[in-house]
């Protein structure tokens, strides 16, 4: 089966009002994502996607134009088989050929940012051909599910320090059993930060699980002294601290405390992360298909979690496409125990694809449907698609 098309579309959806928050991204009204299309001889398609930020909103343009232009003409007429060799090609480029004799990367430029994030989309687009084509779930591919179920956490909390035991609370009514907020300069102060959890962990009661989020926007000494100030809130993990470009600082901050300090989000390829994990940086590895380097990529970064005995938890703040691509990889990954599962204003999600995506009594269930099992609205898409 031959690839005779690859296509990238940009979409951008309005958040509807009543479910619009506000971080340190500012007042967030757009959710973006680039679907990416692959079509074969037999007519077959597979569906992946490419993300320009790791929050709701971003300029997909760049990565539409380098998947149409740079990445499609190495594509076509190529077996849907061969996704790793594929792989090596666009990672390559012209010197793909001593990279397969030898055995060793000699990589493009591109080998970190947009381009990488175009790479997401074409390989999860390709797992799920291959998944359609031999009419299996992905996560059979990947040597099949490590366990029947998984916990989902609900991501959100945003709300202020009145109000988000509220917020949390109404998140764990709906069954969840762990639930993550957000922190760091969004609250002006590091008390603030503070603050807000403390009221969160009296509202949630001692046996719910608490995440805090930081969107690497605490400095050095901020983030150890709100882990000081938390020290006896039982977070289960502290994410992102400090900016993604101090890694030796992230390791600073996770020398300092007794709280797991979570990353990866914001990596590009498990080069990125083996250098996180050599620096002693983190305790749990936070991967997006499609920011990593797609389905093929994570999978390497859930090896390399497996070898040091550290949790997998894929990042999965996007569409229903890299949603499902995060939780196949989880399911596949000895090392993942929990998913993280979008509670805000997020269309990509649930308006995108015909098919609903459910988690029940705080828990979701391996995925069955061939492929990643999620198709898209051509409605959807025609009405959300921009110019590029």
């Amino acid at each position: 089966m031959k690839i005779t098309n690859v296509e990238a579309f940009w979409l951008r959806c309005p958040i509807p009002k009543e479910k619009q928050h506000t971080s340190d991204y500012g007042l967030l009204t757009d959710f973006d994502m680039t679907l990416v299309v692959i079509t074969t001889d037999e007519g077959l398609q597979g569906f992946g996607e490419a993300k320009a930020a790791v929050g709701s909103s971003g300029g997909c343009a760049s990565i539409v134009h380098c998947i149409e232009h740079d990445l499609k003409p190495i594509l076509l007429g190529k077996s849907v088989r061969n996704i790793t060799r594929l792989w090596e090609e666009m990672y390559n480029g012209t010197r793909d050929h001593y990279a397969l004799a030898r055995g060793r990367k000699f990589p493009v430029l591109g080998r970190r940012g947009l381009t990488i994030s175009a790479m997401s989309g074409i390989d999860t687009a390709l797992w799920d051909l291959k998944g359609k084509m031999l009419n299996v779930p992905v996560v059979d591919l990947l040597g099949g599910a490590c366990r029947e179920k998984m916990p989902a956490y609900a991501s959100g909390g945003w709300a202020d320090v009145n109000n988000i035991g509220a917020q949390l609370k109404s998140y764990v009514d709906k069954g969840f059993q762990g639930v993550k907020m957000r922190v760091g300069v969004m609250d002006d102060t590091v008390q603030k930060s503070v603050d807000r959890v403390k009221a969160a962990r009296a509202a949630l009661g001692p046996d719910i699980k608490l995440m805090v989020d930081a969107h690497g926007t605490f400095s050095v000494p901020e983030a150890k002294q709100f882990c000081r100030g938390v020290a006896d809130c039982n977070v289960y993990w502290f994410e992102e601290p400090i900016s993604p470009d101090n890694k030796k600082g992230t390791a600073e901050v996770r020398a300092s405390t007794h709280i797991p300090i979570a990353a990866g989000e914001s990596e590009y390829t498990s080069f990125d992360i083996h250098e996180l994990l050599e620096l002693r940086a983190i305790d749990v590895i936070q991967p997006d298909a499609a920011i990593i380097g797609g389905i093929s990529e994570a999978m390497r970064v859930g090896h390399l979690a497996s070898v040091h005995q550290a949790e997998l938890a894929p990042h999965c703040w996007g569409s229903a496409f890299s949603f499902m691509a995060g939780l196949t990889v989880a399911f596949a990954s000895p090392s993942a125990t929990i998913i993280e599962f979008s509670l805000g204003g997020n269309p990509m999600m649930y308006d995108l694809v015909k098919e609903k995506i459910t988690v029940i009594n705080g828990e979701i269930d391996v995925p069955s449907a061939p492929g990643l099992g999620v198709t898209p609205d051509w409605d959807f898409v025609k009405q959300f698609k921009q110019p590029v």
